[in-house]
């Protein structure tokens, strides 16, 4: 390792897409005031650690990255900010080589913490490293409370930015040649536009018609959101725009209904089809992914069969799981009939086998279609080939020597394989302008 520390910087995020945005803003202004990111066995000079603490493994993971930070790189700057910094400060600041712990309520501002006198930037950004598909924040903080959720705690109350901040970060974005924009945030369908209270409020719908508009969109996705916030005017936004994804992350977290309302979750399973079922049949390509949590206090055989059941009518394109584990301040801590480690250990592998075997059945009916993919990222083992997605968020392995990352290309779904479907090239890729270097 190298022990000379020229204006460089390391940056680990864990955790959500929010997290991811807020690590790329701090990225950007690092570089504006002239630092450069390390090499993997380059010391840095400044170090941030982005926490997370959704979980007992996100706390691991959290402590672990810490500690490695402060271990390869000696005598740095080492910030840690994010939602295990938020709850266990007093940890953290033990750990040897921490300089700064950050709350979230200071997120924005971590880097006056070393630069006091500097003219910083403003907490935003105009590219995402290493992505062709930009998250955009719009909203931070939940006002929900579900009872296993320690978020509202660590992230405080809902507020959004305002539509002018979004709408000129989104333009900023496609300047530098983003085609696709992921609006984020950690509970999105609270969004308001950021007005005062006596205000109308500016609902989400409204500000996707915004966007949609903007010139050199191709595509703009919804990230996160509960079926019972998608109502006729968002489903309307986003079926009927001229750049909007037939694709949500509508979440589930479990098919029972008296598991969902001891979660506190404000939808029950008959909501979660019927808003499936009305996005499906106004457009049948529509596709799903979704979050489930298994193993939550009191789940018994019955409301896992259910959980179970709903994956298997509506198919997800891809589902991300969760074993449950209790987290402190959270209702779901003190309830009673906690579920083994050794039956969450089987639920956890019962759904990540079916949730591989509906995504490959789903996938296996665009079999033969044409359609155009947004090329993302290569892999070393699989030479020839370059990885992107669909408008509707099929994986897709298209066949080529000559794509680049971020080029819209038609092509032909030749065959299917469990890592997604093999794409024939059928036409030249279409004139996007690519984002410089920075795309990976």
């Amino acid at each position: 390792m190298q022990e000379e520390k020229n204006k460089t910087f390391k940056i680990v995020t864990l955790g959500c897409r929010t997290n991811q945005y807020e690590s790329q803003a701090y990225q950007d202004q690092l570089i504006a005031l002239g630092y450069t990111q390390a090499g993997e066995d380059e010391a840095a000079e400044i170090c941030i650690v982005n926490t997370c603490t959704v979980t007992e493994s996100a706390d691991s993971s959290s402590r672990h990255a810490i500690r490695q930070l402060a271990r390869e790189n000696q005598g740095t700057q080492l910030l840690v900010t994010g939602c295990f910094a938020e709850r266990q400060p007093d940890v953290i600041k033990q750990i040897e080589g921490v300089a700064h712990v950050v709350p979230n309520s200071e997120k924005e501002h971590l880097l006056a913490r070393i630069f006091p006198e500097a003219d910083l930037p403003e907490f935003s950004i105009t590219r995402f490293e290493s992505h062709t598909r930009a998250f955009l924040k719009v909203q931070d903080g939940c006002n929900s409370f579900c009872t296993y959720c320690i978020i509202p705690y660590v992230r405080g109350r809902s507020r959004s930015r305002t539509v002018e901040e979004v709408i000129q970060e989104a333009k900023a974005l496609l300047a530098n040649g983003y085609k696709e924009i992921v609006l984020t945030g950690i509970n999105i369908g609270d969004f308001d536009g950021g007005v005062a209270k006596e205000e109308e409020p500016v609902r989400l719908a409204e500000l996707i018609r915004l966007v949609d508009q903007l010139p050199g969109l191709e595509r703009l996705r919804v990230s996160s959101i509960d079926p019972d916030e998608v109502d006729d005017d968002l489903a309307d936004a986003i079926l009927n725009g001229k750049k909007t994804c037939h694709s949500m992350h509508i979440v589930l977290q479990s098919g029972s209904n008296v598991i969902l309302k001891r979660m506190n979750r404000k939808y029950t399973r008959q909501i979660f089809f019927d808003t499936v079922d009305r996005l499906r049949s106004a457009s049948p390509d529509f596709t799903f992914t979704t979050d489930i949590i298994v193993g939550f206090p009191g789940e018994t055989d019955v409301d896992f069969a259910d959980t179970i059941e709903v994956m298997q009518q509506v198919k997800f394109a891809k589902v991300h799981m969760f074993p449950y584990s209790d987290r402190p301040r959270t209702r779901s801590a003190l309830m009673p009939n906690k579920v083994s480690p050794e039956v969450i250990r089987s639920r956890k592998q019962d759904v990540l086998r079916i949730a591989e075997q509906t995504a490959f059945e789903l996938r296996e009916l665009y079999v033969g279609r044409r359609m155009w993919v947004l090329t993302e990222s290569m892999d070393d083992t699989r030479l020839g080939e370059i990885s992107g997605h669909t408008e509707n968020f099929l994986n897709v392995w298209v066949q080529s020597d000559a794509l680049r990352s971020n080029q819209l290309v038609e092509v032909e779904l030749v065959s299917n394989t469990p890592s997604g479907l093999i794409g024939r090239l059928i036409s030249k890729p279409h004139p996007l302008k690519l984002v410089k270097e920075n795309i990976a």
